[in-house]
């Protein structure tokens, strides 16, 4: 046997001792989505900690993809995510196509996911701050030192990461961005893989599964105990996980009755974007490909006066923007204001339908 591979699934095996701690719902789907989630984590951590691990040849690669079916800490169905490996030591080139996607921002981060579940803001770029050719192309420079000229994003020494975020109003009839990235000053020619590296590479995938669910099954342990309230949290707790800083976070946990129905109401601030999702315990969006489970700035039907009405049941309740279920019920939630003047926190109530 090889004892690279046995170690690996060694380690696998502990992971799904996240499926019986005390605040998982035993009930069937909830453990399946988690076997599930636990396999997506798995594909996610496998390609960005055993693939493109060196930092002197990176490649931007999907994060939290829907076509993938990865969904990682309250992914927003509208987003593109992107990741690339780094490393501070070196200096980097960023190029692509601007596309039509309303918002576009990049950030450098010390990711610790595979750690203690973490990750450090160490520098945020935005796609308003980039100047595009007539052909809508553009280029900027990540690095410790800021250049000369042109767009910088600004890394720490120990920066690991580059992050992007690309986000839809109208997926349909909007283009996103294609990027690429190169290092800029590769100080050594292409190591071959060694069995030793290959043995890091998986360590690393598995203690990235173990960080991650960690990390948000301690965030259901937070919002579980107060199901259908909204009330601000604070943002550290969402920043210090990877949040981009123009983006004022809501999460929290709702639960109903098949007869029941959660009746949101909220002021609309002069923003960018917003958007409201319902998740499932383990904080990952419900199937957005099939059925209403979110509404953005695109969506959404406003009230006459200019207010919001959400309306979360199993079945339409016929006023409102209806949010379904989709089978579940109880879960986690978010709501997003994006680059807003104001942040409203919401009333909400449960009624019988």
């Amino acid at each position: 046997m090889n004892a690279t591979w046995d170690k690996f699934c060694a380690d696998l095996l502990s992971l799904g001792n996240i499926l019986s701690d005390e605040i998982v719902p035993q009930d069937p789907l909830t453990q399946a989505e988690g076997v599930r989630y636990l396999s997506r984590l798995l594909r996610y951590a496998t390609i960005n900690c055993v693939e493109y691990t060196d930092p002197r040849w990176p490649q931007f690669t999907s994060a939290p993809n829907p076509n993938m079916m990865t969904k990682i800490g309250a992914d927003n169905p509208d987003n593109v995510y992107m990741r690339a490996n780094i490393s501070g030591r070196y200096g980097y080139r960023i190029t692509g196509t601007r596309g039509t996607v309303p918002l576009l921002t990049f950030g450098s981060r010390v990711n610790r996911y595979h750690i203690d579940g973490t990750m450090t803001q160490t520098g945020d770029l935005h796609g308003h701050d980039l100047e595009l050719d007539e052909h809508g192309r553009f280029s900027f420079t990540a690095s410790v030192e800021k250049p000369a000229t042109g767009a910088w994003l600004p890394l720490a020494p120990d920066s690991n990461l580059i992050s992007v975020r690309q986000t839809y109003r109208d997926r349909p009839n909007e283009v996103p961005a294609e990027l690429s990235i190169e290092c800029l000053d590769p100080d050594a020619e292409f190591d071959p893989l060694t069995p030793e590296q290959m043995e890091g590479r998986l360590t690393n995938a598995v203690n990235m599964v173990r960080g991650t669910a960690n990390t948000f099954l301690e965030w259901s342990r937070k919002f579980q105990p107060h199901a259908n309230q909204i009330f601000d949290r604070g943002q550290d707790q969402f920043q210090n996980a990877g949040g981009d800083p123009t983006i004022f976070y809501l999460h929290g946990y709702w639960k109903l009755a098949e007869d029941e129905a959660w009746v949101i109401e909220t002021e609309v601030p002069d923003c960018e974007y917003f958007n409201f999702v319902l998740q499932n315990f383990w904080v990952e969006s419900l199937d957005y490909h099939r059925t209403n489970i979110y509404i953005n700035n695109h969506t959404a039907k406003l009230n006459e006066d200019g207010t919001l009405t959400i309306v979360v049941a199993a079945k339409n309740p016929g006023y409102g923007n209806w949010i379904d279920t989709d089978s579940h019920t109880e879960g986690t939630w978010a709501l997003r204001w994006i680059k807003a003047e104001s942040h409203p926190i919401p009333t909400s109530k449960v009624i019988k339908l």
